[in-house]
């Protein structure tokens, strides 16, 4: 079987199609966790700090492949953790999951530097105009410390974009790893080709998004 006989044989397109889906839906999740923990981290609540820290160095620590096995052995069949009762839509949310959890903690991180490239005058002067802790942080330092954290923030996103082929360990089977291990196993006489074909996929979807990243990190980054 050729290149083009592979590509009409196998679901490549929907394959890809499904890491898509996972970087984009865990993308924002941990946006979303990402700046909740920021704030936890820069807020002048002790105890919130401490465990936004505790938060970030446990899953950044943590092998993402490991998180999933826990995910799916540990809170699916022990713990019963279940988001439906298909089981392939569970194992699919199961991988949002480790992913977003997984990522968050670089997001937070990539906030936080860009953060530290905010003037310290600029919380001063919104606390002097009586700004609170929420209103300063919402309005005055993270709309700066997101400029300048594009570079970060798009090689986090990069990052995740290839780590959704570990979802294959919580048993998400119609992604990119798991049909090049089913390919590779029904032509394994073909197997330079089916990595390349896997390869120049990657390429397509990555190098756009490190494009676009430089672009922006160039045009909005505050200038000092």
């Amino acid at each position: 079987m050729d290149f083009v006989g592979l590509l009409t044989h196998y679901d490549v397109v929907g394959a890809f199609w499904v890491n898509i889906q996972l970087t984009l839906w865990s993308a924002l999740f941990s946006t979303i966790l990402g700046v909740i923990l920021v704030l936890m981290r820069i807020s002048p609540v002790g105890s919130l700090r401490g465990f936004a820290t505790g938060f970030v160095r446990f899953f950044q620590n943590m092998p993402l492949t490991i998180l999933m096995v826990f995910l799916l052995l540990g809170a699916f069949v022990q713990l019963r953790l279940q988001f439906s009762s298909d089981f392939t839509t569970n194992f699919y949310w199961l991988a949002i999951t480790g992913l977003s959890l997984y990522t968050s903690t670089y997001v937070c991180e990539s906030l936080r530097s860009g953060i530290n490239t905010v003037p310290i005058g600029q919380a001063e002067a919104a606390r002097s105009l009586g700004f609170g802790f929420f209103q300063s942080a919402f309005l005055i330092i993270l709309p700066q410390a997101l400029r300048g954290a594009i570079a970060p923030l798009g090689n986090t996103l990069i990052a995740l974009m290839k780590n959704t082929t570990v979802a294959a360990a919580a048993a998400v089977a119609s992604e990119t790893s798991s049909l090049m291990n089913t390919m590779i196993e029904a032509n394994a006489d073909q197997i330079l080709t089916i990595f390349l074909i896997f390869a120049i996929g990657w390429v397509i979807l990555i190098i756009p998004v490190g494009l676009l990243t430089t672009y922006l990190s160039n045009h909005l980054a505050v200038r000092r």
